[in-house]
């Protein structure tokens, strides 16, 4: 039913695996194969490709949906329908950000201190272009192929790069003083293929899977038992989605609580419950949430 584009690259790691916990795993018959399928009735078509190009082939109504970031839809203008963020990159879930940045020496703080003929390298020009043109600064923009922040100072006076933590930015030498945009990974549909009632159902039932599972990593199922006398200290300590559930055991033996938990706090967690007089505490992964 639906032609699906997926991203080449950084993110091609990250997404597969989104899939396979989803329950949708992509089949190729290579980790080059540009050509590849899903065994979901959903799904007709699956290609693999560069995400800068993803937004275009899904706007000219190519693919019915695709995955890429919301950098590559601003820089190349297609009009798509977001079906909604999927909050994970190629090393975790922080978002990307589309960031000017300029050696540490250097005496500018933010775009409108730099020169008029600021020379500027970026894989972004497009919307780079559009940012300066805003901030009222006359740009001379260069298309950069990679080792866009080894090209500052000697060849540009700016770039304008992404970044997940600033780590790498930093490590060149240089030093953040813009943002241009904030970029989470995205389902993106065709404008007329999500106007049609079957296929905007299919897509929504694949944006609910992969949701699910972005909303269930780094949490766990913690079930428990506990007496009467203790049961209200155990909830009030007790994290949860809404509120825990509770059963009374057979034979008022007491009771069988059962909670979400991040797992950051699980290593706190258990001890503070066990020491209420909780028993048979049990830790169990998640592999979905699905409000």
């Amino acid at each position: 039913m639906l032609k699906l584009v997926l991203p080449k690259g950084s993110l091609e790691k990250s997404t597969l695996e989104l899939f396979e916990a989803a329950d949708l795993p992509v089949q190729r018959s290579s980790d080059v194969a540009y050509r590849a399928s899903v065994a979901d009735p959903r799904i007709a078509d699956v290609r693999i490709l560069r995400p800068q190009e993803i937004p275009v082939y899904v706007a000219d109504g190519l693919f019915d949906i695709g995955i890429t970031g919301r950098d590559w839809v601003f820089e190349t203008g297609s009009e798509v329908v977001s079906l909604g963020e999927l909050q994970y990159s190629k090393a975790t879930s922080l978002p990307i950000r589309v960031v000017l940045a300029v050696a540490g020496d250097a005496p500018y703080n933010s775009v409108a201190d730099l020169p008029q003929g600021v020379r500027v390298s970026t894989e972004y020009p497009e919307l780079t272009r559009r940012f300066f043109a805003d901030a009222g600064v006359e740009a001379q923009i260069s298309l950069s192929y990679g080792a866009t922040e080894a090209k500052v100072p000697d060849i540009v006076d700016a770039v304008v790069e992404i970044t997940e933590t600033g780590r790498a930015l930093r490590a060149a030498g240089l030093r953040i003083i813009d943002t241009l945009l904030t970029s989470y990974t995205e389902l993106i549909a065709n404008p007329a293929a999500a106007a049609d009632a079957t296929k905007r159902h299919a897509m929504g039932q694949i944006y609910t899977l992969l949701q699910g599972v972005l909303d269930a990593r780094g949490k766990v199922l913690v079930k428990l038992n506990v007496g009467g006398a203790a049961l209200d200290d155990v909830i009030e300590i007790l994290p949860s989605m809404k509120a825990p559930t509770v059963n009374e055991l057979f034979r008022g033996a007491g009771y069988a609580v059962e909670t979400v938990v991040p797992r950051s706090e699980i290593n706190t967690l258990i001890p503070a419950v066990r020491d209420l007089g909780a028993t048979d505490i049990v830790e169990i992964p998640i592999s979905k949430i699905i409000p």
